[in-house]
């Protein structure tokens, strides 16, 4: 079969506006894959820190703190009942975390809260809304572990209301203490109403493959990553001490001369 030049004409425009949606959009237009591997294993995988980029333009992010004489049941502690000012939030990373406060949150509960921060990533004032969601809408069914911790939330800018990132803390406890693994995944792009996400241009370009490539750089997420192993490691130099001495006044009985 033959081709008029019309015809041929036609093929080529098609040809080139086909290379041109991949160019912009990727083999995987739009997609909203987290790559989830080996995060919830209890051993370990090859990739444990780092930064890699996935085949849809996101970045993931990794880092593993060892938290001596932690428990996972203390990290829960931190972020449901105890972290409440911006001094707690302070005393997390001394150097970065500038302030704090809560939306949404009631006492003991973190799902369905949001945490309102201004913290430094790299050089740059990060002002953000961290919305902690149900571990199963990013790591699917999850067994019911005494053992483990796990929070993860949708992160977003505070001053507009768009999301940019998910992400998961997931604290397992071992013989000498916990291991916390974190893990990032930027270019999550959302438009929110309150907490409820909704349909937008800003996250149709904004999920592209090329918006991700321009928009998220490798320098960004090492200093995420490195952001995330300093406040986890300092968080695991006092939480042990401090759990300590905040449960064991509320663990105390009445004073009888009180009675």
């Amino acid at each position: 079969m033959t081709h008029t030049p019309k015809k041929r004409g036609k093929i080529k425009w098609l040809l080139a506006g086909i290379i041109i949606l991949f160019a912009l959009f990727g083999w995987n237009p739009f997609s909203p894959h987290r790559d989830t591997s080996g995060i919830l294993d209890d051993g370990y995988s090859g990739f444990e820190t780092g930064v890699h980029r996935q085949p849809n333009g996101v970045y993931r992010v990794r880092a593993l703190t060892r938290m001596p004489d932690v428990k996972a049941d203390m990290v829960r502690w931190w972020f449901a009942d105890y972290m409440q000012t911006t001094a707690h939030y302070k005393r997390w990373h001394p150097t970065a975390h500038v302030w704090m406060d809560w939306e949404n949150k009631k006492p003991g509960k973190i799902i369905g809260a949001s945490h309102l921060v201004h913290e430094y990533i790299g050089e740059d004032l990060s002002k953000l809304r961290i919305q902690f969601v149900e571990p199963e809408e990013f790591l699917g069914p999850l067994d019911e572990r005494d053992d483990r911790f796990i929070v993860c939330a949708r992160v977003g800018m505070l001053d507009e209301p768009i999301n940019v990132t998910t992400m998961c803390h997931i604290v397992r406890d071992t013989e000498w203490g916990a291991e916390m693994r974190s893990v990032f995944w930027l270019g999550h792009v959302a438009k929110r109403d309150g907490n409820e996400l909704v349909f937008s241009i800003e996250a149709l370009l904004g999920n592209s493959w090329l918006a991700r490539r321009i928009l998220v750089d490798e320098t960004l997420a090492v200093d995420l990553m490195t952001h995330a192993i300093q406040e986890m490691g300092n968080l695991s130099d006092f939480l042990p001490g401090l759990y300590g001495v905040e449960t064991a006044k509320t663990d105390s009985p009445p004073n009888e001369s009180e009675n």
